[in-house]
This record gives C-alpha cells, sequence and structure tokens, in this order.
C-alpha cells in the first residue's frame, strides 16, 4: 500500500456497489484517474472469517488509494477483518450503514444499525484498536419514521466520539420495509441541505456527500459545502466521465488524459493475465460496455462484447475486434 492523504482522496470517490465494484472494474477506473478513491464491494465479516479470505481481500496494487467495505455489527469480528483488510493491504477500512436490503436486515447491520449507534460505536472503536489506518462510515440520513435531524446527530456523536473523523452521508433515508434496495436508491427524496447542515455543525468532521450525483460540475458545486462526494451508478454507466477528475477535482497538473481506445489497449494485458487465472471474459467486459457512452458506434461495441464475449474462444481478439467497430475520438 501506498501512504495517501485520505482527506484529499475524499474530494472524489466511486462507491461501494454489490456485483459493480470488484477488482475488474476498479482497474479500469484507475486507467482513466489515479487520484479518485476507489471502495470494494462490500464484504460480510463472516465471509471474510469464514470463506474464501483471499479471494474476497485480492486486488491489485495499481487500484490504491483504495477501501475495504464491511458489512457487519460484531465488533470482536469486525476488528478482525479490518485487521485483515490493513494487512492485504488497504488505505481505509468502511463500515456500511446504508444497506436497506432484507438479507443485510436480517444479519443486523447495515442501515438498521442506525438506530444501534452505541453497538456502531463499540464496532468503530474495536477497529480503530486494530488497525493504523482510517476506519470511516457510510450511513443514511435516518430510517423509517426515525428521520429527525436529532436522530442523525445524535448517531454522528455517538460514532465520532469512537473515534470515526470520515462520514459518508447518502443525503437520503431509507425505509427498511415496504421499498426493495433498488427503490431505496431513488424513491426517499434526497435532501442535501440536511447534509451540508451536518458540515456546519461539525465543522471539525470530514463529510461525503453521495446520492444522485451525475457529473463533475456537481462534484464541484457539492465541495463548496463539504469536504467530499462520492458517484454510483453514473460511474458504472459511463466509466469516462472520470477522465477530468484529476484536473478539476484534484488540482493535479493535466497530463496526456489518455483516449477510451487507449484505455481499452492499457487494459488488455491485465485481461490477458486474469483469464489466464481463470477468470471468464466476459465477466470482465461486463464493466467495460459503457466506456464509450454517447459515442459514435457504441452500440455496435456493446452488442459485439454482449454477443461475442461469452463465447467458447472467446479472448483478446474479441475486444481487438470490437474496438474495431468504434470511432476513434
Amino acid at each position: 500500500m501506498t501512504s495517501v492523504d485520505l482527506s484529499h482522496a475524499h474530494r472524489l470517490s466511486v462507491a461501494p456497489m454489490l456485483d459493480w465494484t470488484d477488482r475488474d472494474f476498479r482497474y479500469l477506473l484507475r486507467l482513466i484517474s489515479k487520484h479518485t478513491l476507489l471502495y470494494t464491494e462490500m464484504v460480510t465479516t463472516g465471509a471474510l472469517i469464514h470463506g474464501d479470505r483471499q479471494r474476497f481481500l485480492a486486488h491489485n496494487a495499481a487500484e490504491y488509494p483504495l477501501a475495504l467495505q464491511l458489512g457487519g455489527s460484531d465488533p470482536t469480528a469486525l476488528a478482525e477483518c479490518a485487521k485483515m483488510g490493513e494487512d492485504a493491504g488497504y488505505s481505509e477500512i468502511n463500515l456500511n450503514v446504508g444497506c436497506p436490503s432484507d438479507r443485510v436486515q436480517s444479519g443486523s447491520f447495515g442501515a438498521c444499525l442506525m438506530a444501534e449507534p452505541g453497538l456502531v460505536a463499540e464496532g468503530v472503536a474495536a477497529m480503530q484498536k486494530a488497525v493504523n489506518i482510517p476506519v470511516t462510515v457510510k450511513t443514511r440520513l435516518g430510517i423509517d419514521e426515525q428521520d429527525s435531524y436529532e436522530f442523525l446527530t445524535n448517531f454522528i456523536d455517538a460514532v465520532s466520539a469512537a473515534g470515526c473523523n470520515i462520514f459518508i452521508l447518502h443525503a437520503r433515508k431509507a425505509w427498511l420495509k415496504g421499498l426493495s434496495p433498488k427503490e431505496n436508491r431513488d424513491v426517499p427524496p434526497l435532501d442535501y441541505q440536511r447534509v451540508y447542515q451536518i458540515k456546519k455543525d461539525y465543522p471539525h468532521l470530514h463529510i461525503d456527500i453521495n446520492g444522485g450525483i451525475h457529473s463533475l460540475l456537481e462534484v464541484q458545486q457539492h465541495l463548496q459545502y463539504v469536504d467530499g462526494t462520492m458517484l454510483g451508478r453514473a460511474i458504472y454507466n459511463d466509466p469516462y466521465l472520470l477522465i477530468e477528475a484529476d484536473e478539476r477535482i484534484f488540482m493535479q497538473p493535466a497530463a496526456d488524459q489518455p483516449s477510451r481506445h487507449d484505455v481499452i489497449e492499457a487494459m488488455l494485458p491485465y485481461i490477458a493475465e486474469r483469464m489466464q487465472q481463470g477468470r471468464p471474459l466476459k465477466s470482465i467486459t461486463r464493466h467495460l460496455l459503457g466506456l464509450f457512452q454517447g459515442q459514435p458506434g457504441a452500440r455496435r461495441w456493446r452488442r459485439h462484447l454482449s454477443e461475442n464475449a461469452h463465447l467458447a474462444g472467446a479472448g483478446i481478439h474479441t475486444l481487438q475486434q470490437a474496438l474495431s467497430l468504434v470511432e476513434k475520438t
């Protein structure tokens, strides 16, 4: 792991997204932006302690800065898994207090933990004691009928007292009953002003905002009020949206920005290596479908990969054929 200023890296991050932000997608993003903070999919403490630890923690050093998101509620298990993450080289450990799915609720973690700030504080304290890297929390603004500003501040008071200095606030509450996880990403209204108010009332804490952000212009607007921003589906649907992030958000001198074709060419050796390790081509190319979003030939690119990446004998030539169908811009 390389040393990194996480407060600076948090100016822009890509949200943990189940089935999406795996190591192959993260590698793609790192070819586009060197400084955007990346997150793993949520990994449960049970999966790490009882499952294939190596598979869940495996990543490429090129992905740094990189945070591991954990799902769990038992402080001892969280501490054990946080230490695994630190030993594996991750830059940060993040606790999920925002996922509203039934599976997560049945495991007593995710968004339902907002109702138990004391337990979250215990988990944060245990992780802080176990590792020397930052421990952060990603949460909602409230749950069900518990959505007052006082409810949110009580949660932040308890968890920050346990040593958490960085909070990522999804600017919606979650309905634990009655809405699906997908609906919970869109139906509860966004309340950016509440996140801005939290930053005003807790100037000593690092506050990131998440939810409904679709462009770097919106990122820049939010950064007038909070410390950091997190994008999710917008990046998955159009990864090249990050191409100007290093210059516009991280204030790094503009280097030669790779074209979309350059990004794919740079990824080919990585894909070949992953396929040698047994990774099916289709499992990687699914993350590449949105790269040419809005460009001439984007539909041909998506169609060729969708129809051919799963076939026996598919390989690097399949990608090269798809690339020839898209105009260089």
